[in-house]
């Protein structure tokens, strides 16, 4: 579980802070640097597709491998070959270089987010109610192991071979994460080598019925591209109505990408409709793909479903948001690649380690639901250390212990929230209830994170700071509801009875 949550720590920082550091160097605007953050988009979206991983055989692999473990082999390859891509494309290069490394990056998104489906489903299905906090702590502890590598290791590589701010070396960063491309062998390594779970699925339907339902997939993902792209005009021309009326242009922007993301979802919503009607379409294998597991969903939690929805959607949205922005800030703090991945190699590591296992402990000892809060009460006062560093002149001491405490923060909260997720899962269908979690749990803040850059330009740095601190109340407000009228206790005996009657 410790080497499956290494890999799957690697890609996120490739995309977010690394690749910031990146392109920052070749002088692009902050504001352009932030919009690839929403490459991970495929995070927040990746329950669309979850049901296809989830009981789609691959020819041949799927018979001799498993159904997990076939698409993990596939997954992880795609995984590898997007970092060589990104590794190819000079982003300095011009000549469409930038839209390439755009491309590349959302093919990153799209199969790290694949990965993470099958890595949380062979967790779950591999574990029982005794020992998934500790599992999901071990996890954690090799999820933040692999952002440490991809992150740290990666500033380390490039800046040990020469680039810098004002001294930019393509090289460097292109050996960097050839380099990062190889790292992922662990996890095709692990992958080779660990069993097949446990599981209740049977791949009962035909192949002409799988086929249908990866065609309505495929078909609704094409109309879904067409039409934000085709409303491009459209939008620049509604911005430009809203800025007569309002002056703040994050706003704008926020509303303006939202209503383009909901209009394009739902022309996608009713292709899947019309393909859904046609005759080669098998009906009850896509009642059962998507319906009943949002069903099933809502039967077991209606009572506070729109708490439970709260909490999700909003516990990481402090984290997420600051982190878009983090290595920037650093870099702007006057601190070289070498200092940065130096203070989160040595005391990053050491309280991310120290974060997440004391969180597994604490959730067995005390609950879920109490840990979580302390780790949104903590995650939320540490912003509040990154905002007094932007008054202060550069201090290697004091980054070492703003870091220590953040990564600290981090795995706690992580621990307790990861657990927390599992725990909610009907195990009839984990692979897409764990994927609809996990997408409702980054789609806020990671489009929210897209902006950051152009908040850091209007607010500051250390405004930027305190309004990351602020985002994070609500949900410490939830949380506090929560264990006030007990609402998630029942969680676990709930799903024991409900594997136990299915």
């Amino acid at each position: 579980m410790t080497l499956l949550g290494f890999v799957a720590g690697i890609p996120l920082y490739l995309i977010f802070s690394s690749l910031s550091l990146w392109l920052d160097q070749v002088g692009v605007a902050k504001s352009e640097i932030t919009y690839f953050s929403w490459a991970a988009l495929a995070y927040s979206f990746k329950f669309l597709w979850s049901p296809l991983v989830d009981k789609l055989p691959i020819p041949v692999l799927s018979r001799i491998m498993g159904q997990r473990r076939a698409w993990l082999l596939v997954v992880q390859i795609l995984i590898m070959s997007a970092i060589v891509w990104m590794a190819m494309t000079n982003p300095a290069a011009g000549d469409g270089a930038l839209l390439r490394m755009a491309m590349a990056t959302v093919l990153l998104g799209f199969s790290s987010a694949t990965q993470d489906i099958l890595i949380d489903a062979w967790r779950i299905e591999a574990s029982t109610e005794k020992d998934i906090a500790m599992l999901s702590s071990v996890y954690i502890v090799g999820y933040r192991l692999g952002m440490i590598t991809s992150g740290a290791g990666a500033l380390f590589i490039a800046g040990y071979l020469g680039t810098a701010v004002g001294n930019y070396q393509y090289q460097a960063w292109q050996i960097s994460y050839l380099i990062m491309a190889c790292v992922m062998l662990v996890g095709i390594a692990t992958t080779l080598a660990i069993k097949e779970p446990p599981t209740k699925q049977e791949l009962v339907h035909s192949t002409r019925d799988y086929l249908g339902v990866l065609l309505v997939f495929v078909f609704s993902m094409v109309v879904f591209v067409m039409v934000y792209w085709s409303l491009s005009d459209n939008i620049e021309h509604l911005s430009s109505q809203l800025s007569a009326v309002i002056s703040n242009t994050i706003l704008i922007d926020t509303l303006t990408v939202t209503i383009r993301l909901l209009v394009a979802l739902m022309a996608a919503f009713v292709m899947a409709k019309l393909i859904g009607l046609s005759g080669f379409v098998n009906q009850a294998m896509m009642r059962s793909v998507y319906v009943q597991p949002v069903a099933d969903l809502f039967e077991r939690h209606r009572r506070y479903i729109v708490l439970l929805v709260g909490i999700i959607a909003l516990y990481r949205v402090s984290d997420i948001v600051m982190g878009v922005s983090a290595n920037l800030f650093y870099q702007h703090m006057g601190f070289s690649l070498d200092e940065i991945a130096g203070i989160v190699k040595t005391f990053g590591l050491v309280m991310t380690l120290t974060g997440g296992l004391i969180g597994g402990v604490l959730v067995v000892k005390f609950g879920i639901l109490r840990i979580m809060l302390i780790g949104a009460v903590l995650s939320s006062l540490t912003n509040l250390l990154f905002m007094v560093m932007a008054g202060m002149d550069k201090s290697v001491w004091f980054l070492a212990l703003m870091i220590s405490a953040d990564n600290l923060s981090a795995g706690l909260a992580m621990t307790a929230f990861v657990g927390f997720l599992s725990l909610l899962v009907n195990r009839r269908f984990t692979a897409v209830q764990y994927a609809m979690f996990s997408s409702v749990m980054t789609l806020f803040p990671k489009i929210l994170g897209g902006y950051s850059g152009g908040m850091v330009e209007t607010l500051g740095f250390g405004g930027f700071f305190l309004m990351t601190a602020i985002i994070g109340l609500p949900v410490i407000l939830m949380l506090l509801y929560a264990i006030k009228v007990k609402a998630f206790e029942f969680t676990a005996s709930a799903d024991s009875e409900t594997e136990k009657s299915a």
